[in-house]
């Protein structure tokens, strides 16, 4: 592998991680494509292996302990580095739902993948990315996981009220303050990115921007060497509040 840069992004069979998979490969990258469904994820690396493409496939179920063990295992098996991370994958229940009935079981799952999997995945990779200079997390949250935004009903965010999706975002958003402070003397940046509204699975694909603007703005973030912007919040159109 000689110095390659690697990135690993979880839930990049589709949407904003496949395309942020495909984007960080034509940089030169060796991209490790985190997948749940290996039938779904060898027709998505096949696409990108067809444009000669550096990618490869790790089974992972973020919302599984020993799924996140296996994966990270597999992953030092075969590469001594990881310069980005990449924590895409993510999942919402039933966004008409109000909070007084959501399901605690519901909830839960959503906190599972949404909070507890990015952290499952940073904490099991920490000595890969530790193994290289100026590594990146980048955290994939949500504009609805802001608190002072949500509670402005003078905005459109502070119209909705998806109380499991949202306070699950608002709990990785913490994490993210939380990992910045401790890996910030390693020269590793942490960042929450909120991508905008992407046309995807997650909202029936009804964004009005594409999976490809998202991956153009986690790059940007992920391959910013600036330890200053670690801890931080931001969006399309910059830093965001908490």
């Amino acid at each position: 592998m000689g110095n390659q840069k690697t990135a690993f992004i979880t839930g990049a069979n589709k949407g904003i991680g496949f395309a942020t998979a495909k984007l960080l490969a034509e940089k030169g990258f060796q991209v490790w494509m985190g997948v749940r469904d290996m039938k779904k994820g060898r027709e998505a690396q096949d696409v990108l292996k067809a444009q000669d493409l550096d990618v490869h496939l790790v089974q992972i179920d973020v919302s599984n302990d020993e799924s996140v063990a296996l994966a990270a295992q597999y992953l030092k098996q075969n590469i001594n580095k990881l310069d980005i991370l990449i924590n895409n994958a993510g999942f919402a229940a039933d966004l008409l739902v109000v909070p007084s009935e959501e399901p605690i079981s519901s909830i839960i799952k959503q906190y599972e993948a949404n909070t507890f999997g990015p952290v499952r995945v940073t904490q099991h990779l920490l000595p890969l990315l530790k193994s290289t200079p100026n590594a990146s997390i980048i955290m994939m949250s949500s504009i609805v996981g802001s608190l002072e935004l949500s509670g402005d009903e003078s905005t459109v965010y502070g119209q909705v009220n998806f109380a499991g999706y949202s306070s699950s975002k608002t709990a990785l958003n913490a994490f993210v303050v939380a990992f910045a402070k401790e890996l910030k003397p390693f020269g590793i940046n942490v960042i929450a990115i909120e991508p905008g509204h992407i046309k995807t699975d997650l909202n029936n694909n009804t964004g009005t921007a594409t999976p490809e603007s998202a991956a153009e703005l986690i790059a940007k973030y992920a391959l910013l060497q600036d330890i200053s912007i670690s801890g931080k919040f931001f969006g399309p159109n910059g830093a965001l509040p908490w």
